[in-house]
């Protein structure tokens, strides 16, 4: 193999899931946070879809080794079940032989188990990858699980992990219900064509790369042009170009061995292939009658907006659709506000498909305050001013509006960059000097 020939302690691109070798992209990164925020909230219910490739089970894999003790843990990952065999597989993670128990026992002891697992001060995770291959019935036995509770809160957080069919069957009519229990729902996108560079450099170097250059320069837009950006697809074809420039007695690749490998894997360009298989299934739903359109070819409803102003100026504005906004300092977040007085994940804002807008304060140092008053959470109504820090955000209730752009990448908000190296967490504005 050529690991000896290029210097490496071990193969930078193999396709399965390694946490050590996860890049976190900026969707990577809030794909994560979202998973994480299942932890902070007693009624966490979080729905992650994305490709084939996309790099989900490696980020679930990597959020997984990050949790505490006091987490419990279930992982499915077997999804073509009957919803007896599915509360089963949930049972033997919890540590029981259920193999004999009827539907109803089944029930009883999984919400026995969870109650007390509440009482001892414990919180309970259920991870279901691959849950595109859940049947509607399963889907309804997990909204009902959502629902066990304390005389206080939720007692299951929740996620599921899929393909962009998940969302499809999330939408449908059948499960209304299930997709108001959900918290959040975000896609995890293919890689840009920076984040692919720094994908395979971060992969070369966690195998041992230690800083050379093994990909020349202009091999990464003819990666890009290949893989389109998909994780395991820029391993496939990462890993064969190296096979070809190790079999040239090469420790380095070159454009002609990106090439080579296109040529030995038999691939036209992403772009190609993606567009065949979208006709493909286009004319699919045309000979079943439908009129060929999905979920994924409508753009979202804007259900309402933030307009972001800073000394009475309005520097920004968040549309908002059906599901989860972050508003915070760091590049990850849906509104970036570069401010010392703002916290590293400040607040969210959730809507609902029925249009409501929730905000929430993420544990920030300086909160948030609406009519004077500061708020752990807040449902919005048109015209609210909600303050953060030195910074106001006006709501305007605009659902008879449609959105074609979901404004994912409005840019960040610099109002001190003077302080761009201040501490990871914000000081209070007492420290500021500011009350």
């Amino acid at each position: 193999m050529y690991i000896e020939s290029f210097k490496l302690h071990e193969l930078p691109f193999r396709l399965s899931p390694d946490p050590q070798f996860l890049y976190l992209s900026r969707a990577h990164a809030r794909a994560k946070a979202y998973m994480e925020s299942t932890i902070w909230f007693t009624d966490g219910f979080v729905v992650i879809t994305g490709e084939i490739g996309s790099g989900k089970t490696t980020l679930i894999e990597s959020f997984l080794r990050q949790l505490d003790s006091d987490v419990v843990i279930a992982q499915i990952n077997q999804t073509q079940v009957t919803a007896v065999e599915f509360l089963q597989s949930v049972l033997v993670q919890f540590g029981f032989s259920p193999f004999k128990m009827k539907k109803a026992e089944l029930i009883a002891t999984l919400n026995s188990f969870l109650i007390e697992q509440y009482a001892a001060g414990r919180k309970v995770l259920l991870i279901i990858d691959e849950a595109q291959n859940l049947s509607l019935k399963v889907l309804e036995e997990i909204r009902l699980l959502s629902g066990i509770e304390s005389t206080k809160e939720k007692v299951l957080r929740i996620i599921l992990a899929g393909q962009p069919e998940l969302n499809e069957k999330m939408d449908s009519s059948e499960l209304i219900q299930l997709a108001q229990r959900v918290r959040l729902r975000f896609h995890l996108g293919a890689l840009s064509r920076e984040d692919l560079r720094s994908y395979v450099k971060h992969r070369l170097e966690v195998a041992g790369a230690q800083g050379r250059e093994i990909f020349e320069e202009d091999t990464y837009p003819e990666l890009f042009k290949y893989s389109g950006g998909v994780p395991r697809l820029v391993n496939t074809l990462c890993d064969t170009a190296m096979l070809a420039a190790f079999n040239e007695d090469r420790d380095v690749v070159l454009l002609k061995d990106i090439q080579s490998a296109v040529a030995e894997l038999q691939w036209a360009e992403y772009s190609v292939r993606a567009n065949a298989i979208a006709n493909s299934m286009a004319t699919k739903s045309l000979a079943n009658g439908s009129s060929g359109s999905t979920t994924g070819d409508r753009a979202p409803r804007m259900l309402a907006k933030l307009v972001l102003s800073t000394d009475g100026k309005t520097v920004a504005e968040l549309h908002l659709v059906a599901g989860r906004k972050v508003v915070g300092r760091t590049p990850d977040n849906d509104l970036q506000i570069d401010s010392k007085f703002i916290s590293r994940h400040h607040c969210q804002i959730v809507t609902g498909s029925d249009g409501i807008s929730v905000i929430e304060d993420l544990n920030s140092t300086n909160g948030i305050v609406v009519g004077g008053k500061r708020v752990r959470r807040h449902t919005l109504r048109d015209g609210d001013v909600v303050t953060l820090g030195q910074h106001e955000i006006l709501y305007v209730d605009r659902q008879t509006e449609h959105l074609a752009d979901t404004h994912d990448d409005l840019r960040g908000i610099d109002v001190n960059a003077a302080n761009e190296d201040a501490d990871d967490d914000a000081p209070s504005e007492e420290a500021a000097g500011l009350r």
